[in-house]
């Protein structure tokens, strides 16, 4: 792949025997794709770098079954979450952001590490670390503040089941994260990820808050620098309301500094607390699929 940018390796050499060299390395500047070219595939973070004082705002949205058919246009008439992001880098390697979804209003901040790599035979490597804490709004506390849970249950469209204070006590509000996200380019078109992570307080809805570990993996096919397609897998402890693995399979069109994808997935929920937990519905079963798209938009002043 032709790089535009010139780089300047930064880091620690390490001999491995009977092979070139693995070069660690922080970039000082990023490359316009290494690995990945987006922060995000469907849901799942990747080790994309930024530069210091880029801008990301994100609109994201999923919509209702593909199963419900030209009455209600495939599913966009009515059910519709969204997904609203803003983050900042505040240095080369460091991105602090805010999301903000209105399934329960799940409102998180994080911050993610990234830049660091080398270039392995296959192709280059590169690495982040991302944490988060959530909080989930929407929950009745008595006082009539309901509306818009967009809760699945079981396989139906959109519930507004109502949590009260005997149901979930209020602190159980919150949840976090942590992961490690480590990329590969293999053969200059393939980009693999994979993104262990550690959950705390998968499920709100229970009265005592615990961990749990999710596993997520993506990949994208670059056809050219405009359009490529991608999938990833999260895969998920069964747990009440979220027995299933969440999936996803899309297109992405890339232009300057915007990242447009459209897709078929079986979650219909999108901020990391929510889809590291599991989906009510099985990807496997193509009534559960729902078109979404996100877009991204890197600002750079």
């Amino acid at each position: 792949m032709k790089r535009i940018t010139t780089i300047a390796w930064l880091g620690l050499c390490i001999p491995v025997i009977s092979t070139p060299a693995l070069c660690l390395a922080a970039p000082a500047a990023a490359s316009p794709q290494t690995v990945f070219a987006s922060t995000q595939s469907a849901t799942l973070p990747t080790a994309a770098p930024s530069e210091a004082g880029d801008i990301l705002v994100e609109i994201s949205h999923r919509f209702g079954h593909l199963s419900d058919g030209a009455s209600d246009l495939w599913g966009l008439d009515g059910f519709v979450l969204n997904r609203l992001g803003l983050a900042y880098a505040l240095h080369d390697h460091l991105t602090v952001g805010i999301l903000r979804s209105n399934s329960l209003d799940n409102t998180e901040f994080n911050a993610r590490f990234a830049g660091l790599g080398f270039d392995a035979p296959t192709g280059p490597v590169e690495f982040a670390a991302q944490a988060g804490v959530a909080w989930n709004l929407q929950v009745d506390t008595g006082g009539g503040h309901v509306g818009h849970q967009h809760l699945v249950l079981h396989g139906d469209n959109a519930g507004t089941a109502n949590r009260s204070r005997d149901e979930t006590a209020e602190e159980n509000e919150m949840q976090a994260y942590a992961q490690v996200v480590a990329n590969a380019m293999v053969a200059g078109r393939l980009a693999l990820g994979v993104v262990p992570t550690l959950l705390w307080n998968p499920r709100i809805q229970d009265a005592d808050p615990v961990s749990a570990v999710s596993v997520g993996v993506n990949g994208q096919l670059y056809l050219d620098r405009t359009w490529s397609v991608f999938g990833e897998w999260i895969f998920s402890q069964p747990r009440k309301d979220q027995e299933y693995d969440s999936g996803s399979l899309g297109v992405e069109i890339r232009t300057r500094g915007h990242f447009f994808k459209l897709l078929v997935t079986n979650q219909h929920q999108m901020n990391p607390t929510q889809t590291l937990a599991g989906a009510a519905e099985d990807f496997l079963d193509p009534d559960s699929w729902r078109i979404g798209f996100n877009i991204q938009r890197r600002l750079r002043f």
